[in-house]
């Protein structure tokens, strides 16, 4: 196994492959995440994201009327399917290690676990807030800030754990991913506040940067220049997705503070139907990442949804 910095290097210039996967919802049986992405591993991706979903509460109502939030899991298995990952398809996989939900303790005995399997690539994320509150608030004893986890993993590769019970305990080794936003964390102040925030991560030891998802390449462009100007030379892989549905036309500006570009909106507008949209959106990532590769990126990242379809339609074109 390697670390993504590794694959990277070892790629003699030519963009790599990779995919981000979801874990199933609750009651969801691994084997039909794996018949789902198997398409996708035929194209060897040299490493693939596992998303990590926090604790939701759901409100519950007593016998004497009042009301309580009682915890509950939605999609559990991140360390399961890495671990499948690993054993099946033999690739790397990256599991996101997240502030919400996590105290310390939690976040040690996690990535124990992972550098027990052999795991070398954790993704830092400071995560979502637990639904259905509307502010991220960290667990007492926790992170707040994904550059704070990733002092706490960088520690740890260092051999210091929170409680040196033995002299014996072995460093770990983790590459470290962290997330970068070219048009800014929808939950930032302002654009130059989240660049300070993107600067303290690779400071305290950030590895490799993946972007939120983009439809305009200008962004990505002008961000890596940004970063490139200010300092940040670490490899900053492009996130992509493919628009698949005219609802997401409306739902992934507001959900993710992106730009779509008008060119792209109004010939999703024209669509007739999903079937449409979904060939428009293909075809418009196809030519970002032709655009993307043509600039040298160390990699085209899919944001897949654990489906296969319209990414192997498109990865097929370009790698």
């Amino acid at each position: 196994m390697a670390k993504v910095t590794e694959h990277i290097a070892n790629s003699k210039g030519q963009p790599l492959f990779s995919i981000e996967i979801i874990p199933p919802v609750k009651g969801g049986k691994i084997d039909e995440l794996l018949n789902d992405i198997t398409p996708l591993m035929e194209l060897k991706p040299k490493f693939v994201d596992v998303t990590y979903h926090r604790e939701e509460y759901l409100s519950q109502t007593r016998d004497d009327g009042t009301v309580i939030q009682v915890k509950t899991r939605k999609r559990p298995g991140t360390v399961g399917i890495c671990a499948a990952l690993m054993h099946k398809f033999d690739t790397d996989p990256v599991p996101h290690v997240l502030c919400g939900g996590f105290t310390r303790d939690d976040t040690e005995d996690l990535l124990i676990d992972l550098n027990y399997l052999g795991i070398e690539n954790v993704m830092a994320l400071r995560g979502d807030h637990a639904k259905p509150f509307t502010s991220f608030k960290p667990r007492k004893g926790g992170h707040a800030y994904a550059s704070e986890l990733i002092t706490q993993i960088r520690e740890m590769n260092e051999g210091k754990y929170l409680h040196q019970t033995s002299e014996y305990l072995n460093n770990s080794d983790f590459c470290i991913g962290a997330a970068a936003y070219p048009e800014k964390h929808f939950e930032a102040e302002s654009s130059r506040v989240d660049f300070e925030h993107l600067k303290q991560k690779v400071a305290r030891g950030a590895d490799y940067l993946v972007t939120q998802m983009f439809f305009d390449n200008r962004k990505y462009f002008d961000f890596v220049e940004k970063c490139r100007t200010h300092g940040i030379n670490v490899p900053i892989i492009p996130g992509l997705k493919i628009l698949s549905t005219k609802k997401q036309l409306e739902v992934l500006p507001r959900l993710f503070y992106l730009n779509i570009p008008e060119e792209f909106a109004t010939a999703i507008r024209q669509c007739k139907d999903d079937k449409e949209v979904r060939k428009v959106g293909i075809e418009w990532c196809i030519r970002q990442c032709r655009e993307l590769k043509a600039f040298g990126v160390p990699a085209l990242h899919f944001y897949t949804m654990s489906k296969s379809t319209t990414t192997l339609a498109v990865a097929r074109e370009v790698f």
